[in-house]
């Protein structure tokens, strides 16, 4: 929810952060646990002279950021703002999600309960499941987000589904899914369907920021390639990529065949042909369903992906003007079927888009987010920052005085020589250097994710501009800038 969602009175809100995601494919994220600070976005909720918010974390948030982000909101005294913010930690540093350390923590549930007036009062968090539904009952308070009865639609078989009730074009492929004979029959069916297929993608129903993805090349299986008359059958095509699967490519890298096969068997996946072309894009659409049943579009990002194609390092706002307004038509397509079916939250729906002919792209639908993504972050600290809008028919941010801004931004800013930075240092860098946000300009660097600087040499950044130029100049600038103030 946003403050304009308001009319007058108090609020409460209980923020938590929790990766209520498969655990196998978190512990392979640097600093993941630290990854909860993305959502102090939340902080801006706090505009609203009468909202009260509780924000739980794992490990306790440096003061340093607490203030920085706050430094952030505008149009309210920060003193005033930080009076009515309560901020809470289990001091539980597990892998497990956060809202399982809260459920297991009943004197917490009951500080929580102590501080807000349930009657006034709503949970929202990073990504819903049965463990944040039921925090939400214990603390009798409702919740913002999808039923996690309806999660299976924002998984990679669900996708497949609705995209093909919206009617839009998706990779060919397969889903519901869920033993190595099953893949290998629908890799041998989609390889006959499309006989120039090179290579196809396996994924876990379940993934996050490309874990649980996995390639498999055909062309070393050229001697049971379809071909129009003669070669190999059916069934010894579909032995002959059963065999090929226990070599699949993994995204993740501590990822082996026997533990894929026991989630694909758990959780089922879908196969899908590669999308290939030479020039090749990986945009996302956001939108927002809320309770009453409106449906929006938030924002448009280009996504930037490591050299894998799959794994998720930032991203690019807006998306390219060539295809912006086409997936932000499909993206709403796909949302009124969400609607349908009574979803509500956040939705993020992610496309691959290929340059068939100068000028022109073909899109195809890849995957539903029924939460909040990597993209969600960078959007919601420009509106903290500027407290400007998505103007859905230019695709751009304006700001408040209607001039449009632009960023990159990334969660992945790392390097060993920044190991031993503590929060202060980076924002005292920051300040030496005059890299912070400027509210005058709504130029500059916002940065995020501080708590992982110190252990892990990783902090996020979203840099903003006039011109998709000025905001990667203000990127480079951001990167000299601490690599030199870091050397030797």
């Amino acid at each position: 929810l946003t403050v304009h969602d308001w009319g007058s009175g108090p609020r409460d809100i209980v923020v938590v952060p929790s990766l209520s995601l498969d655990g196998f494919q978190l512990d392979t994220i640097k600093g993941v646990i630290h990854y909860e600070e993305r959502m102090l976005f939340t902080l801006g909720l706090l505009r609203h002279p009468e909202a009260h918010m509780v924000f739980v974390s794992s490990l306790p948030i440096h003061p340093a950021v607490i203030d920085y982000h706050m430094g952030l909101v505008g149009g309210i005294p920060s003193a005033h703002a930080r009076a009515r913010l309560t901020m809470l930690s289990t001091y539980d540093s597990t892998p497990l999600p956060l809202t399982q350390k809260i459920l297991s923590r009943p004197r917490m549930m009951e500080r929580i309960r102590q501080v807000i007036h349930p009657g006034r009062a709503h949970l929202t968090a990073f990504a819903v499941s049965d463990a944040e539904r039921e925090l939400a009952v214990r603390l009798g308070i409702p919740l913002y987000g999808v039923d996690p009865k309806l999660l299976w639609l924002g998984t990679k078989s669900g996708s497949r589904s609705i995209f093909k009730e919206a009617g839009i074009s998706l990779a060919p492929g397969e889903e519901n899914l869920h033993s190595q004979e099953e893949v290998a029959e629908a890799v041998s069916r989609v390889w006959e369907e499309h006989p120039t297929t090179r290579r196809v993608m396996v994924k876990l129903n379940d993934g996050f920021s490309g874990e649980g993805n996995a390639t498999l090349s055909l062309q070393e299986l050229g001697h049971v390639k379809p071909k129009r008359s003669g070669g190999a059958s059916h069934k010894e095509r579909a032995h002959a990529v059963g065999e090929a699967l226990e070599r699949l490519t993994f995204v993740s890298a501590n990822e082996t065949w026997p533990r894929f096969l026991s989630a694909l068997e758990r959780i089922g996946g879908v196969v899908e042909g590669y999308v290939e072309g030479r020039h090749k894009k990986s945009p996302s659409v956001q939108l927002r369903i809320d309770p009453k049943g409106d449906l929006e579009v938030m924002s448009s990002h280009d996504q930037q992906l490591a050299v894998d194609g799959q794994t998720y390092l930032g991203c690019i706002f807006p998306a390219s003007e060539a295809y912006r307004l086409g997936i932000q038509k499909d993206a709403l397509k796909v949302g009124a079927v969400l609607r349908e079916r009574g979803v509500v939250g956040r939705v993020a729906v992610d496309f691959v888009t290929v340059e068939t002919e100068p000028g022109r792209w073909k899109h195809y639908a890849i995957e539903i987010n029924l939460r909040m993504t990597g993209t969600t972050h960078p959007f919601m600290l420009l509106k903290l920052a500027n407290d400007g809008d998505y103007d859905q028919k230019s695709g751009l941010y304006l700001t408040p005085s209607g001039e449009p801004r632009y960023y990159v931004s990334t969660d992945n800013l790392t390097s060993p020589a920044y190991v031993g930075l503590l929060p202060p240092d980076l924002l005292d860098i920051a300040s030496k250097h005059k890299l912070h946000f400027e509210p005058g300009q709504a130029t500059g660097a916002i940065f995020h994710l501080l708590g992982a600087l110190s252990q892990f040499g990783k902090l996020g950044m979203t840099c903003v501009g006039r011109t998709p130029s000025e905001a990667e100049s203000w990127a480079e600038r951001v990167r000299s800038v601490l690599d030199a103030e870091t050397r030797g």
